[in-house]
């Protein structure tokens, strides 16, 4: 399969514990116990926008259709979307951006990790993209954590650059799909 596959339908994809799959507007209550929370925003390179106060937003717009994902993460044992995963900025269908934010609630039980291991893993086996790549600031140690448990390797160092709306220092991390293979 390859990116164009996904532009209508986007993927569901379970792991031991968690479904990652599209969000429907049934998800608006969980939704609204963690999006709003400003603690998850700290490295996130913004402050939480108009649709993270209000996540009901998000389904009152009609999506263009596009070879991008942003999925829920569903924990399967309270059956609530207690996280969000994209994959974005995707460039001649070979390289992508991916971010992804958990509750507060659950983070640090796993639940990043097993999520974006699910998901490098699906992008490398199901698409044709050969690289992903992320930004972690460089205060996120958590996340940095997460992306070197997931075989992301941390290839460098902005000093002071602009990481969505705000200037930072962050790391680049990245992953081949040679070292998906290997990993």
């Amino acid at each position: 399969m390859a990116l164009l596959d996904y532009i209508e339908s986007k993927p569901v994809i379970d792991t031991e514990r968690l479904c990652i799959r599209p969000m429907t507007v049934e998800d608006v209550p969980s939704l609204k116990e963690w999006m709003p929370d400003p603690s998850i925003y700290t490295y996130w390179g913004k402050r939480p926008g108009k649709t993270d106060k209000n996540p009901e937003l998000l389904f009152m717009k009609h999506e263009k259709p596009s070879k991008s994902f942003h999925l829920g993460i569903e924990e399967k044992a309270s059956s609530k979307v207690i996280g969000d995963l994209w994959v974005y900025l995707i460039e001649n269908d070979r390289m992508a951006s991916v971010a992804i934010r958990i509750s507060p609630s659950c983070q640090s039980k796993g639940y990043g990790t097993e999520a974006l291991k699910a998901m490098t893993h699906f992008c490398f086996e199901h698409t044709e993209l050969q690289r992903l790549w992320a930004e972690v600031d460089v205060r996120n140690i958590p996340s940095q954590k997460m992306m070197e448990k997931c075989g992301f390797t941390k290839e460098g160092h902005i000093r002071q650059g602009k990481m969505v709306n705000s200037w930072c220092d962050y790391y680049i991390y990245g992953m081949l799909k040679s070292d998906c293979m290997e990993y």
